[in-house]
């Protein structure tokens, strides 16, 4: 049985190209009173430089670090370093931890470990996905978003981007460009490693007691929004595209629908969704008015062709009851998301779009 919402550990991705400052970053948090029972995943630990004196004593590949948090290696399976870490846990071999945060490698594609958090029984069972938090150098970073697919996917399945090494640029240009590619990502400073950690954590929609403003942080579907008008609808299509920019058919959207769906439609539309084009969606991720629960929206997420089950939140975040929804799609155009959705209601109006495309 899977544990409730509430129960679940949550996990946090961080993520960033090669030299972006993961690890200054990752250095200071798990100093901080927030991660002192924190269980910390290093992929490929013999390739990051973690401070070894943060590294207090070693249990076979479970680290004591400074501060209390405990570190497990990974060099190939995430799966089988929860399983560790959750084994232990229960047995009282190692001593409870309320929080996992997973440092990916530099050239990491950071779909896997969600479709493994969203997918595995293990993972499922017993970690919730909290937020995707990724590191990108101020100085470099506008030339790797332009020449590396990885550093791209990084950026916009965030749901906070944290600006490194501002110390070294101003990063003005930088954050315009970050602001396209994930819209509904928050920008958080990150000077010499140091980021509040209430910035970082805790911003995922997955907790039932979750406040409002920690919903409306998760999904920002008001970043979408450009304010153009179409038939009645809000329809937005910023263009994007670079002459010569690699992966240019990366792109995010916001559906908004003002009407209740009833539940056997909205998961028809998420199988149906999942089935056609399951390797193309990065991320999806929103808030539903179910019409048999008007009072309580559901929360969806969903990474390539795996959706969670659906989760209620108790109220509503504010007084916006539309239903809103988040695609990060790789060769999709929203008109052929707008169609399939069009196709399971009765309506003939299609949903309001907004549109950025990375």
């Amino acid at each position: 049985m899977a544990a409730a919402p509430r129960d679940k550990i949550p996990v946090t991705v961080l993520t960033g190209f090669l030299g972006s400052g993961k690890t200054t970053v990752l250095s200071h948090l798990i100093r901080q009173p927030t991660l002192s029972n924190a269980a910390v995943i290093i992929n490929e630990f013999g390739e990051i430089s973690l401070d070894h004196h943060l590294v207090e004593r070693t249990d076979g590949d479970v680290f004591e670090i400074q501060g209390g948090c405990l570190c497990c290696t990974v060099r190939g399976d995430l799966v089988a370093a929860l399983r560790k870490l959750t084994e232990r846990r229960q047995s009282g071999a190692i001593k409870p931890f309320d929080r996992v945060v997973i440092e990916t490698t530099g050239l990491a594609d950071p779909a896997p470990i969600l479709h493994t958090l969203t997918n595995d029984p293990l993972a499922f069972t017993f970690y919730r996905l909290d937020g995707i938090v990724t590191t990108v150098d101020a100085v470099n970073g506008a030339a790797t978003l332009a020449t590396h697919p990885e550093a791209l996917k990084q950026a916009v399945v965030a749901d906070r981007l944290l600006l490194t090494k501002l110390d070294l640029a101003d990063g003005k240009a930088l954050r315009a460009r970050l602001g396209e590619l994930a819209p509904g990502a928050r920008i958080v400073e990150a000077r010499h490693g140091a980021v509040d950690p209430a910035l970082v954590f805790d911003v995922g929609p997955f907790d039932p007691a979750a406040k409002p403003a920690q919903v409306t942080e998760w999904l920002r579907a008001e970043a979408y929004d450009r304010g153009h008008e179409h038939h009645g609808h809000h329809h937005h299509d910023v263009n994007l595209h670079d002459g010569g920019r690699h992966d240019a058919d990366i792109r995010a959207f916001c559906f908004t629908w003002d009407k209740p769906i009833t539940r056997m439609r909205l998961q028809f539309f998420t199988q149906l969704l999942s089935m056609m084009r399951g390797p193309d969606l990065l991320r999806v991720k929103g808030i539903v008015n179910v019409s048999d629960r008007p009072d309580q929206p559901a929360v969806i997420h969903g990474v390539q062709h795996v959706f969670h089950p659906l989760a209620w939140l108790s109220a509503w975040p504010d007084a916006d009851r539309r239903t809103r929804i988040v695609f990060i799609v790789r060769d999709i155009a929203p008109r052929q998301i707008e169609e399939l959705m069009a196709s399971l209601t009765d309506e003939s109006a299609v949903p309001e779009v907004a549109d950025a495309t990375a």
